[in-house]
């Protein structure tokens, strides 16, 4: 294989936060095993060897560790796992590591470990301090604001690659211009905002996107990010780098914008192989790296189901003129999307779409 991703789960749901809205938290008590614990060293043998061994001589292979929250195995599991690699990596193949983190107990340690393995550190900051802390908690009701800044700045002390991934909540997404000055005044210049889900089991609940919401944020919010594009500033936000990606012709980075999936690989703790993060669910386990190859895991019948597995979509789809770049869009993020009698994706694409068709042209170029 040329080249291969793999999204690892040290820690399995394991997390030393209590975030009020967390998808993964939902998922895992879906499960007949909560959390598996932390990755033994037997499972994490076996993962790097698999991958290595079925990995071309000169292919490219991404390790990219979330949870829960993966620093709750501990760095002597990280340290370890990158000592392994080197041992049973072939010269010519080529190794990336990223980890999603909360952030809340990086320190020098950390950050020197980080720099040394040159790791893509994704801090997870729900923008400015009041609407962090009202959400992302640890133990006792604990603000954790204060110690994650702390940690963006050894990252940055160390010279370490990061990026801010902000849940968008209902919350937030009434306050687009708040957010923005925030992140042009803390400096941060790669910025992934993610929809905050409903459980699997609801449609919506209180802290959850909707498709109104979504675009009421993203009008406003670009409109910030144009009127930085035309004084010759790029703020990478990823939903408008894809969509700018798209309108070029090109392949959007984010998995689901075109409206199917494709395997992720998910690797819980005890080895289990599932093909997508959000659905991490005991239907949809797929194999174990204990017991099965790479390619084995990626034809099984379990497998194969879940690409063709029918989704929903809405009404509106079958006359919409962004059908092409969208095909109904993630299945499980569609809800933050559309309903059956409006689409905010399309109320975006139909406000943008003049001025991002002129910017993908210039990409072109």
């Amino acid at each position: 294989m040329k080249n291969l991703s793999f999204l690892i789960k040290p820690a399995s749901s394991l997390c030393n936060l209590r975030c009020k809205y967390c998808f993964y938290a939902d998922v895992s008590d879906h499960r007949e095993i909560k959390s598996n614990g932390i990755m033994n060293k037997e499972t994490m043998n076996n993962l790097i060897k698999r991958a290595l061994g079925e990995l071309d001589e000169d292919g490219y292979v991404t390790f990219a560790f979330q949870g829960g929250e993966p620093t709750v195995a501990g760095l002597p599991y990280f340290e370890e796992f990158t000592e392994t690699v080197n041992q049973m990596k072939r010269p010519h193949q080529h190794i990336s590591y990223a980890l999603q983190t909360n952030g809340v107990i990086l320190d020098d340690e950390w950050c020197e470990f980080f720099h040394k393995y040159q790791f893509l550190v994704g801090v997870s900051l729900d923008g400015y301090k009041e609407n962090h802390d009202a959400f992302r908690i640890a133990d006792g009701n604990k603000a954790t604001y204060k110690k994650v800044m702390e940690g963006i700045a050894c990252l940055r002390k160390h010279q370490v690659d990061f990026n801010i991934l902000t849940v968008l909540s209902r919350q937030l997404a009434r306050h687009p211009q708040k957010l923005y000055e925030f992140y042009q005044r803390e400096q941060f210049n790669y910025i992934q905002l993610i929809p905050c889900l409903a459980g699997l089991d609801e449609k919506e609940n209180i802290f959850s996107l909707t498709p109104q919401l979504f675009s009421d944020f993203y009008k406003k919010f670009y409109d910030l990010w144009l009127n930085e594009y035309t004084k010759g500033i790029y703020r990478s936000i990823s939903f408008i780098d894809n969509i700018v990606l798209m309108y070029a012709n090109q392949l959007p980075h984010q998995c689901g914008m075109l409206g199917h999936c494709s395997l992720q690989f998910v690797v819980e703790s005890d080895g289990s192989v599932y093909p997508c993060d959000f659905y991490v669910l005991d239907e949809y386990k797929s194999g174990n790296i204990n017991e099965n190859g790479i390619e084995e895991i990626a034809q099984n019948e379990i497998s194969q189901k879940f690409l063709k597995e029918e989704r929903s979509f809405s009404p509106l789809c079958a006359s919409c003129e962004f059908e092409q770049m969208c095909h109904g869009n993630c299945r499980r993020m569609c809800n933050t999307y559309y309903d059956e009698k409006y689409c905010g994706y399309q109320d975006f694409l139909r406000y943008a779409s003049p001025t991002i068709s002129r910017i993908a042209f210039q990409f072109r170029r």
